[in-house]
């Protein structure tokens, strides 16, 4: 069965290139050209991935992220201008996996994807009842569950790998290129801002105090790495 793919975008000079180019390359592509249709299409039937761009008519990219996210673990990637700072934070800050910069190659969009789809299907495989523990952190590989001190956390997936590349090497300092290629699986050539953005979201959801991250901790000049509980102070 082909990929499926929701691609929403209010440009024709989008929708219809990237439409053919993506049918190219094999995947099943759906279009909506304003938030609302991007929302209901998403919930009416399963897709793959979701390409979203930021800036849309009716309720914004951002908003229909925000939705997405607190229904389903769907992979969402981020259409978004060249100088959307802003707008490529908030969007990984609300669980989007991923996102591209306007004027984008198709090469790099499908290379994306491909890595999308490579990660869920390693996803998938992950042996049975196999648990993994770290201080009070305890991650349950098979069913994708996370508990921090006894209380269950829900992660996006790009969350619970990021947490598992800590997990699998406490202590160990990871660069922000090693974070992000891992997330990935493959050689990772774009902003590194983004890996900030993804511990960012993690420590919301592990740390006691966010704004004072105990487990997950900056490295400086190097990148950040998870402690145990039991070493913190």
């Amino acid at each position: 069965m082909s990929p499926r793919v929701l691609l929403v975008d209010d440009e024709r000079d989008i929708l219809d290139p990237v439409t053919y180019a993506l049918e190219q390359e094999g995947f099943e592509v759906k279009t909506a050209d304003d938030g609302l249709a991007a929302l209901a299409a998403a919930r009416g039937e399963p897709f793959d991935v979701v390409l979203l761009d930021v800036m849309l008519p009716g309720m914004s990219g951002i908003d229909v992220c925000r939705t997405l996210r607190g229904e389903s673990d769907v992979p969402i990637v981020m259409l978004t201008a060249r100088d959307g700072e802003v707008d490529r934070v908030l969007g990984l800050e609300l669980g989007a996996d991923d996102y591209v910069t306007k004027p984008f190659s198709t090469a790099e969009l499908v290379s994306r994807i491909r890595a999308i789809l490579r990660r869920r299907e390693l996803d998938r495989q992950s042996g049975p009842g196999t648990e993994l523990r770290v201080g009070g952190i305890v991650l349950d590989l098979a069913r994708h569950v996370v508990t921090v001190d006894g209380r269950e956390v829900n992660l996006t997936p790009s969350e619970f790998r990021l947490l598992l590349l800590f997990a699998e090497e406490p202590e160990r300092a990871f660069t922000r290129h090693q974070i992000m290629e891992h997330l990935w699986q493959t050689p990772y050539v774009g902003d590194t801002r983004a890996c900030d953005a993804h511990v960012s979201n993690l420590r919301r959801k592990i740390e006691r105090n966010p704004a004072h991250p105990e487990r997950i901790v900056t490295v400086r000049e190097v990148g950040y790495k998870l402690v145990p509980a039991e070493s913190v102070r």
